[in-house]
């Protein structure tokens, strides 16, 4: 017992030293009583080193704090010559416009002008699109951009519309009622943009219906004024914002475009006979499609 108290002691060996920096003491066993249980127990193996890594260290001491300079990140990846500054900042310049038209469409819907502020959200879309397409062609994507135009988004579609959408149906439409459907838009677009930032990307399909695609039907809807019960236009906005957060696929606008030419005959077509039913069916096949995709998924896995 005595001698593996003693190499106890040896262990739990405890450094003190002042906050200064001065070196203070340090309490040392004599060699005779170290050496002896060290060959008693097997501990012959076991270095200096190795045991003052096991030893606590008095909290007197402060704790090692790293000093090394904090490492800039570039918001632009790769060469920085003045051409690829100037396309960095035209593409910015489309997300930077894009969010500035939401906010102005958020003031124009509070002056009551609903179908003025739904073309400006038509405009949000336009430069949301026009954003992403240049930074692929002109070779400037980067994540600070990707992060601007997921902030511009939620400002745009997932504020924005729900202002506009709310804003249209005042005076039709319970208060309370017509609030529930725009917080749930804004709510689920949240979701569905940090959802987006950190899931996989398919080239093919969403993972539900993008935030960008459900505020062009809300600002359609209120643009062309569909006559709708008030009821009817309430559901269908709930509709929307739960079909961004599904997990249902939904196709994308460049596999869309790909179709036959024959295909978008109908719908041209039905648009110059009445546009208002042509949109609402076009509305209602897409978001059906994405169910009927899933359970096509499902019976060829």
């Amino acid at each position: 017992m005595r001698r593996s108290s003693t190499f106890a002691r040896q262990v739990l060996l405890v450094r003190v030293g002042r906050r200064d920096g001065d070196p203070g003491t340090e309490l040392v066993l004599p060699d005779h009583l170290v050496d002896r249980p060290r060959r008693r127990y097997g501990f012959d193996r076991f270095g200096r080193a190795e045991i003052e890594a096991v030893m606590p260290v008095s909290p007197a001491l402060a704790p090692a704090v790293d000093e090394s300079p904090a490492m800039s990140i570039p918001l632009l990846p790769g060469e920085r010559t003045a051409a690829r500054r100037m396309k960095f900042a035209l593409v910015n310049a489309c997300t930077l416009a894009s969010l500035m038209l939401g906010i102005t469409a958020i003031f124009v819907a509070m002056a009551g002008e609903a179908r003025v502020a739904a073309l400006l959200l038509i405009a949000c879309v336009a430069f949301d699109g026009l954003d992403g397409a240049l930074a692929r062609k002109l070779g400037v994507a980067s994540p600070f951009g990707a992060q601007m135009d997921s902030l511009a988004d939620m400002c745009s579609f997932g504020l924005a519309a729900p202002v506009v959408v709310y804003a249209s149906l005042a005076g039709s439409a319970p208060t309370a009622a017509a609030g529930v459907a725009a917080a749930l838009v804004a709510a689920c677009a949240a979701i569905r943009l940090a959802r987006f930032n950190v899931s996989p990307k398919d080239g093919r399909f969403f993972c539900g219906v993008p935030t960008t695609m459900a505020a062009a039907v809300l600002a359609l809807t209120v643009a062309i004024g569909l006559p709708l019960p008030a009821v009817v236009q309430i559901a269908g906005v709930a509709l929307l914002a739960f079909a961004m957060v599904s997990s249902f696929p939904y196709a994308k606008l460049a596999r869309l475009l790909k179709l036959p030419p024959w295909v978008w005959l109908a719908p041209v077509i039905g648009a110059l006979v009445d546009i208002r039913l042509t949109f609402a069916l076009v509305v209602v096949g897409y978001l059906v499609s994405g169910p009927l995709l899933w359970l096509h998924q499902r019976r060829t896995a």
